[in-house]
């Protein structure tokens, strides 16, 4: 069950067997069937999930019962609530599973264990979270800044799995777009061909 996540983490920092199974004893695996909830808005977030198979998404949903969607997850990313995780307050987004899913979780207080005692695992998620940090930054530089056609170019090229696994009216709310301005922007590309 925690193959692809000890790969993922070895190939940003190697650790020893002795280290992984000091990590293995902490985490949790679960499984979400489609549309099963990970998190609800409201509810303390405890963990942070790492896909080892499935999607999933995070999503607010506005007052006119608009879904804006924060972020996709797919096999070998992490997804969370990451404000409500680190600060114990009411999550702001809900996170449910776009397929069947097998998670592999870590709890707030095994987080805190391991950046206590595993120094390879706070250069981990320092890592992970600079990554975060830049594909937020890019995808909100995209969202300002380029037309929806050169948005959506961007997100096929740059997400080609979550292209074709998500619908689209998701990808659109992604993309701040509504599902009619994408339909017309995926026609006028058809089009072209």
């Amino acid at each position: 069950m925690y193959e692809l996540f000890f790969q993922k983490f070895n190939e940003k920092v190697p650790l020893t067997p002795e280290e992984q199974e000091q990590i293995k004893a902490y985490l949790t695996p679960k499984k979400l069937r489609k549309r099963q909830y990970l998190l609800q808005e409201g509810d303390i977030c405890k963990s942070i999930a790492f896909v080892e198979k499935g999607a999933l998404r995070a999503y607010t949903v506005d007052e006119n019962m608009n879904e804006h969607v924060i972020q996709f997850a797919i096999e070998g990313w992490t997804i969370s609530d990451l404000f409500s995780y680190l600060t114990a307050e009411p999550a702001t987004y809900n996170i449910d599973a776009l397929e069947d899913a097998e998670l592999v979780l870590i709890t707030r207080s095994a987080h805190e264990e391991f950046l206590k005692n595993l120094p390879k695992y706070e250069t981990y998620i320092r890592l992970l979270i600079t990554g975060a940090y830049i594909a937020l930054q890019r995808r909100l530089t995209s969202n300002l800044s380029l037309l929806a056609e050169e948005r959506y170019t961007s997100f096929t090229e740059t997400y080609p799995d979550i292209a074709q696994r998500v619908p689209q009216h998701m990808i659109a709310s992604y993309m701040g777009l509504t599902p009619e301005t994408l339909s017309r922007v995926r026609k006028k590309m058809a089009d072209r061909r």
